[in-house]
């Protein structure tokens, strides 16, 4: 999974990024200090993992990871090239969902850019976030008419799916043209396969990261940050307090001051768990495990996800001569302490090519090519 962390110059997500990878992406008060995007690849938490591994003692231990990529800043005007806009365009196309970082706390000290990198305009997260989609809108409206333009030339040769690829993209148009991102547009389920597979930016599903000063954080929010929850709430998307001037100065605590840390601004988990539960819960993803002498391994797939297509992410063969999942629920696993007694109490389960796999099944594939 990659997830681009995106924001308007100055609201903190390089400092952001740093602290929920550990990298040292450049952070300065100046826009566009980050002009390639940075790359940091983390490992998703797992206590399910942590117990097979404690008790298989494998060769290996294989988390889930996450890869964030800190995307140059943007200003207004970005689809038609304005400051770093077509690199942050094109960065942003290659991944699955969005972390928008918004700025909700005021400080003098920090400019706050949306259009003229010389002029601090007020702090408005509703606005900064309307500046960016509009961005998006605006390249994905640009795609759509060209796209809708070729398929009805297409269509007149008397292709009837041609037509209505012309007809659902003249829609979508109309739709981007009134200021509105393509995930709202409402259409059929094939209809929606098709656009996620159109290259558009405003499919992209979002978090919204509200960037909180200190006190605000701890008092569980304020009025900016009220805002962005409303607006989103009302298109679907989720919303993430954080404080990345905490989540900072947490990089390089041992763990047990880390611990004190956060017990002091009464946090029962850092930043990068919280982000990364919104990305599964956003995404539509869990986890299924598999464990042995050799690996301890966990594997993400969206929910909805049928045994054959599981197997498939460890191997195209195991998907191909599928026969059986052998699976028990890790819960069920862990109150017996071993396979050996799950089997015993008859948890552990022979599932078909038709089961729907669930998260934290711990899964072993029988299967012959």
């Amino acid at each position: 999974m990659k997830l681009g962390i995106v924001g308007l110059p100055n609201v903190g997500k390089s400092t952001l990024f740093n602290a929920l990878t550990g990298n040292a992406a450049e952070s300065a008060n100046y826009p566009f200090c980050t002009i390639d995007p940075n790359v940091g690849v983390v490992t998703v938490p797992d206590e399910r993992l942590d117990w097979l591994t404690e008790l298989y003692q494998p060769k290996k231990h294989t988390p889930a990871v996450i890869e964030f990529v800190d995307i140059a800043g943007l200003v207004k005007g970005a689809s038609h090239g304005a400051g770093l806009g077509n690199k942050f365009l094109e960065n942003i196309r290659r991944t699955d969902a969005i972390v928008h970082v918004v700025r909700c706390f005021d400080d003098e000290n920090i400019i706050h850019v949306v259009e003229d990198a010389a002029v601090s305009a007020p702090v408005d997260p509703v606005g900064d976030i309307e500046t960016i989609d509009l961005e998006l809108i605006m390249a994905d409206l640009e795609l759509t008419q060209r796209r809708a333009e070729k398929a009805k030339k297409a269509g007149k040769g008397g292709d009837k799916s041609a037509r209505h690829e012309a007809e659902l993209f003249e829609a979508l148009a109309a739709h981007l043209d009134a200021g509105k991102p393509a995930r709202s547009f409402d259409c059929s389920t094939d209809d929606r396969a098709l656009l996620d597979a159109s290259d558009l930016l405003s499919t992209k599903p979002v978090i919204y990261a509200c960037n909180l000063d200190e006190d605000s954080f701890a008092a569980g929010g304020n009025a900016y940050y009220k805002a962005v929850e409303e607006l989103a709430q009302k298109e679907g998307s989720q919303v993430l307090p954080v404080c990345a001037k905490f989540e900072a100065e947490m990089v390089g605590l041992e763990p047990e001051d880390r611990a004190m840390f956060m017990e002091e601004l009464g946090m029962t988990e850092g930043g990068l768990a919280r982000l990364i539960r919104c990305s599964y819960s956003l995404l539509g993803l869990i986890s299924f495990l598999t464990c042995g002498p050799d690996e301890c391994r966990a594997w993400t797939i969206r929910r909805g996800t049928r045994a054959p297509k599981a197997a498939g992410k460890i191997h195209s063969d195991i998907e191909r001569g599928f026969i059986r999942a052998e699976i028990v629920a890790f819960d069920d696993l862990k109150r017996c302490g071993s396979m050996a007694a799950a089997k015993e109490k008859g948890l552990v389960r022979a599932e078909g090519k038709e089961y729907v796999m669930q998260d934290g099944d711990v899964t072993y594939f029988r299967f012959n090519v």
